[in-house]
């Protein structure tokens, strides 16, 4: 391996939240990110942690964050087991504090996506083994490493760029990024309407990492002077897995004036991206969308089909980019790989 840092080592740790890992911590992932991407790429052999298995335990459905840990795990040379809500006893006859017992005996590593925070945290207090958050409400980990990697591609660097979030800024995602953003020196800007701005408790947290940093954290509801200047335009969608669909009129209400369009893009920099972590509701070519068009008369929600379908649009870079920092989380974690 060409990342070979021996003053980090990460091994049998969890990957919870950013706000467990040093910026230098975060960087060694990125750096080994990058070398298994371009492995891959090259159609290099990496069958670092040959024998080992890992279990992912998803509560939440998904496409990227299933398929980026399932081709890692094989691309790594592991077995994966995949258990849904319906294949698993956790939760409803068993506690997730013996789940996690029993999986840690078997596996070299669980993954967990679904609900709140303090499952995964449990699941990792009592495991054994490496756990890792692939999506609770509060934080989004592994996505946050798809971004940072796919700006850092774009722009050859990370410090000093500004990245706009547009939307809800107390979901997962939203939360993720000012971490990150906070961790690695960049310019956090969340921009929404003030009743969905993070929880204070999290602001201020992330505020005193960037000033240790050179990063900042700024809150607005005005989206011309959070775009001006903006590196990255990021947004999610307006109602997230789990929610009622009760609350699409009030959100659409709430968030219709933080589209990102245009307008918003042309004014941020010249060479400014678009990121989204997937899926989009840009078109009419699913269900809800259908189903929004038809009750709201919303053809596009929280990006038009014009900039998601445009050339600064990297959302399909950064969906890959799932599946190479994930397998980085997952080498560091599990045991160093030699050298090759």
């Amino acid at each position: 391996m060409i990342t070979n840092n021996k003053e980090i080592n990460l091994k049998g740790r969890n990957f919870l939240t950013l706000l467990d890992y040093t910026p230098e911590e975060i960087r060694y992932l990125l750096d080994l990110s990058h070398e298994l991407k371009e492995k891959k790429k090259n159609g290099i052999p990496h069958r670092y942690l040959e024998g080992k298995n890992i279990v992912l335990l998803f509560e939440k459905t998904s496409t990227r964050t299933r398929c980026a840990f399932e081709v890692a795990g094989l691309d790594l040379g592991m077995g994966v087991t995949y258990l849904d809500p319906g294949s698993s006893q956790m939760g409803k006859k068993e506690s997730i504090a013996d789940t996690a017992k029993v999986l840690g005996r078997m596996y070299d590593g669980i993954e967990y996506r679904g609900y709140a925070q303090e499952i995964v945290e449990e699941l990792a207090n009592n495991a054994g083994v490496p756990v890792w958050n692939g999506l609770t409400t509060e934080f989004h980990p592994t996505q946050m490493l798809a971004d940072v990697m796919t700006v850092e591609e774009n722009f050859g660097h990370l410090k000093g760029i500004k990245l706009v979030f547009m939307g809800d800024a107390r979901n997962n995602v939203a939360n993720s990024l000012m971490v990150v953003c906070a961790k690695m020196g960049m310019h956090f800007v969340s921009c929404g309407p003030r009743d969905l701005w993070p929880s204070e408790e999290l602001i201020n947290k992330c505020k005193e990492i960037a000033k240790e940093t050179g990063g900042s954290i700024e809150m607005t509801e005005d989206v011309m002077e959070a775009s001006s200047n903006a590196d990255v335009i990021y947004t999610d969608v307006w109602v997230s897995m789990g929610e009622p669909d009760d609350v699409w009129n009030e959100r659409i209400k709430l968030l219709s004036p933080y589209q990102v369009n245009m307008k918003v893009m042309n004014n941020a920099n010249d060479n400014a991206i678009f990121l989204h972590c997937l899926p989009s509701f840009h078109d009419l070519n699913t269900t809800i969308g259908k189903d929004i068009y038809e009750k709201f008369g919303l053809k596009e929600m929280e990006v038009t089909d014009e900039v998601f379908e445009s050339a600064q649009s990297h959302v399909f870079d950064e969906a890959e980019n799932r599946m190479h920092t994930i397998k980085a989380v997952m080498v560091a974690t599990i045991g160093d790989p030699e050298t090759k």
